[in-house]
Formats: C-alpha cells, sequence, structure tokens
C-alpha cells in the first residue's frame, strides 16, 4: 500500500472536498481519501490497480488537476 499528497489548486470550498473524496473513493484499489479545501492538498491510500498516474489522471478528469505534490 502506498500513500501520495498532492497540492490541487481548484479544491475552494466544501463541495469540491465532497466531490474529491466520493469520486476518487470509487477508483479500484483506492483505500482512503481525503481532501481539504484550506490547504488544497488531497491524500490518497491506494494499492495496485490504482497508481500515482491513474490517480493525477481521474483528478484532472473530473476538474481537479494536480499541480505537484505536497508536503
Amino acid at each position: 500500500m502506498a500513500t501520495v499528497k498532492f497540492a490541487v489548486p481548484n479544491i475552494s470550498c466544501g463541495h469540491c472536498v465532497k466531490t474529491i473524496q466520493t469520486e476518487v473513493a470509487e477508483l479500484a484499489g483506492v483505500q482512503t481519501v481525503s481532501a481539504d479545501a484550506a490547504t488544497k492538498v488531497v491524500e490518497i491510500t491506494f494499492e495496485l490497480p490504482a497508481d500515482e498516474e491513474r490517480l493525477r489522471t481521474f483528478l484532472a478528469e473530473i476538474n481537479y488537476p494536480v499541480a505537484g505534490f505536497a508536503l
């Protein structure tokens, strides 16, 4: 299992947080998802078949493109 933190500048409100958490959680291999509007960070714990590239692509597809990794 792996965990990644992405910086996602388009997160602006609670609706954004809920959308990201609901949509990403449905991807195969995703274990947990948390998003924070204040820090604009999405943290995802996952295993195969999910991978970082698939997660980045999916976030872009739902209009929350990743700007890079968050610390």
